[in-house]
């Protein structure tokens, strides 16, 4: 039984125990990253192929198709999953793994918007301390997160997370209904909890129902003191509107780890020009190493329960 690993560096930056994956397979071949030109030769003759975000598609599947796909992620948008059910192909992923991780972030960004802690940062960094006339700096507006109101869209395991922490720290939370969601506990609209929303915090899928979930109506509706959290996809958020709004000063601040369309290139609106009271960061939220060992041990699972004929996780077979 013979594996192949697409794109090693994507999860593992030399950090990893990878040996229980080695264990449940006769060969484990990995590289660090595989261009779309070298799938189809690096997947040829092996029955499970390991990838996180390199694409096999249905001409590469049914040239060299393996008998497992192990995506280590939850996200399986770049796994042609009709040629998969059509070829027999088992397809499993990971889920769950990064809820403290990403959870954390989340705070992480809110405190950091809150506290002006860049700005303090940058401002020892240029001097300022050193030549104020006070034994403090009080430039920048500091906000208390306690009985402030969070409004979370997304109220899943990961959304639950993070309320669990904001509630911690004082924090009013309310949940909004998501669009597109057959749920009902009557939740309100989020259009109607805008107004009373001092951070927004979001954590659903994209989908056609929330793509541009905040966009400009809903920036006007926001508080110009009001923080907006994404760690989820950069598609739920119109990225022009919310430089607009930021430009403006509409709103008091975003912290986000996702934009709409990753790596960004050098047109991305969020990333042309520094903006105020904008925190970005490279999608690394749920990058600790103790989430990404739990990928390798959900990893190590899917492979043996597919192999004692019970898989788990399986979302095409």
């Amino acid at each position: 039984m013979n594996a192949v690993f697409l794109d090693r560096e994507s999860l593992d930056r030399n950090d990893l125990d990878l040996a229980p994956v080695e264990a449940c397979v006769d060969q484990l071949t990995s590289y660090p990253q595989t261009s779309p030109e070298d799938v189809a030769e690096r997947i040829r003759g092996h029955d499970i192929v390991i990838v996180n975000k390199v694409l096999l598609d249905r001409e590469t599947l049914e040239a060299h198709a393996p008998s497992l796909i192990c995506v280590v992620a939850t996200g399986v948008n770049n796994i042609d999953l009709d040629a998969c059910r059509d070829l027999g192909i088992t397809v499993c992923n990971s889920q769950g793994y990064g809820t403290d991780s990403v959870a954390q972030h989340c705070l992480c960004l809110m405190l950091a918007l809150s506290t002006r802690l860049l700005d303090y940062q940058q401002a020892v960094q240029r001097g300022d301390w050193h030549r104020s006339t006070q034994f403090c700096l009080l430039d920048y507006p500091v906000q208390e997160l306690a009985g402030k109101t969070l409004v979370i869209v997304g109220h899943g395991t990961l959304g639950g997370r993070v309320a669990e922490l904001a509630r911690a720290f004082g924090m009013q939370v309310k949940v909004a209904a998501r669009p597109g969601s057959a749920r009902s506990d009557n939740r309100k609209p989020l259009n109607e909890l805008l107004p009373e929303a001092d951070v927004i915090s979001l954590h659903c899928p994209l989908t056609d129902a929330t793509r541009d979930l905040i966009g400009t109506p809903e920036l006007v509706r926001m508080k110009p003191t009001s923080l907006l959290i994404n760690t989820a996809r950069g598609g739920l958020i119109d990225e022009p509107a919310l430089a607009n709004a930021l430009q403006r000063g509409e709103i008091g601040g975003a912290g986000i780890d996702v934009v709409d369309g990753e790596p960004p290139d050098s047109n991305s609106p969020l990333l042309l020009q520094p903006l105020p009271n904008l925190i970005v960061t490279p999608h690394s939220a749920w990058g600790a190493r103790e989430a990404r060992q739990r990928i390798v041990e959900q990893l190590t699972e899917n492979i043996q329960g597919w192999q004692e004929r019970k898989p788990v996780r399986v979302v095409s077979d």
